[in-house]
């Protein structure tokens, strides 16, 4: 199986035409298209649906996607055992990660990696946990720096801990106090982020048997810190997410009190690439460490 047929197909499929597909590798359309063709002839079977509207998946592209990115992957980890060998470090490691960890806390240890491998390319792809946990299954991102939940399919590097705190607007009755109790969610006008499914504030409000009364949602945190700025609900999340976040909202401990454990998921350490270990040991001497996370 020629890895430039395969480069075709998961760019096209990615792409979602033949055009972009070409612009992102350098080709002419009728040439991804013709190794797209070859590839679905030495399978025996359609990877793609082409259209005057560009080009979606068949079921069975769909199932061999994550296949042929992992098959990909395996080529470039022999590429970078070899360089490493050699004595060069190339490669490229794609991070998935909150927007918070990715704006608090991994500059420093980029800036830090980048310094010392500059030919390593890095991904920064940030988003929720659900879609930080999907990239990770397709391939698509090497490893994700999120919170731990149960059930963990990866094996997972503990990092640090933080509080969990409710954020209310700065006129709120209860904006004196030195806690919040959790019961009070179901009272209030309650914003709820990650479109409405934050794992972290889901099983916390569930252990404790409290049904919020959730007037929105949100896709990230800062547009929930927003609307509460502005009076239109209260919140929970975790404390790294309000950094910055002073004006005209209180940030208060939680009543019975929960903290959360930041670490990294990775499908295998032991497999992952060397450009990829490399990031892992940089980020975990780094981020263990509360004075390096400042």
């Amino acid at each position: 199986m020629e890895s430039a047929r395969c480069k075709a197909f998961v760019a096209a499929a990615e792409c979602g035409s033949f055009t972009a597909a070409a612009g992102k590798l350098g080709y002419t359309p009728s040439g991804v298209s013709q190794l797209v063709t070859a590839l679905e002839r030495e399978l025996g079977f359609p990877l793609l649906d082409r259209s005057r509207r560009g080009v979606t998946l068949t079921g069975e592209g769909e199932r061999f996607l994550p296949e042929i990115r992992g098959f990909l992957g395996k080529e470039d980890h022999i590429y970078e055992l070899a360089a490493e060998v050699r004595g060069l470090t190339v490669g490229s490691v794609a991070i998935a990660s909150y927007p918070s960890v990715a704006t608090y806390w991994l500059p420093a240890v980029i800036r830090e990696f980048q310094t010392d491998y500059p030919e390593i390319e890095l991904r920064l792809m940030e988003g929720i946990r659900q879609e930080m946990l999907e990239w990770i299954d397709q391939g698509i991102a090497d490893m994700g720096f999120l919170t731990y939940t149960e059930p963990m399919n990866y094996e997972w590097i503990p990092l640090a801990e933080d509080r969990m705190v409710a954020v209310l607007p700065a006129d709120h009755p209860l904006a004196g106090r030195k806690a919040y109790p959790l019961s009070r969610c179901e009272e209030e006008d309650f914003i709820m982020p990650a479109l409405g499914h934050d794992v972290d504030v889901e099983a916390l409000l569930t252990e404790n048997y409290i049904r919020p009364h959730i007037k929105f949602t949100t896709l990230e945190n800062p547009a929930t810190l927003a609307m509460i700025q502005n009076g239109l609900g209260v919140s929970i999340m975790n404390e790294l997410c309000t950094t910055g976040w002073n004006r005209k909202l209180v940030k208060l401990p939680l009543e019975p009190e929960k903290n959360l454990t930041f670490g990294i998921a990775v499908p295998s350490v032991r497999h992952a690439s060397p450009a990829s270990r490399r990031f892992l040991e940089y980020a975990v001497r780094m981020l263990t460490r509360p004075e390096r996370r400042e």
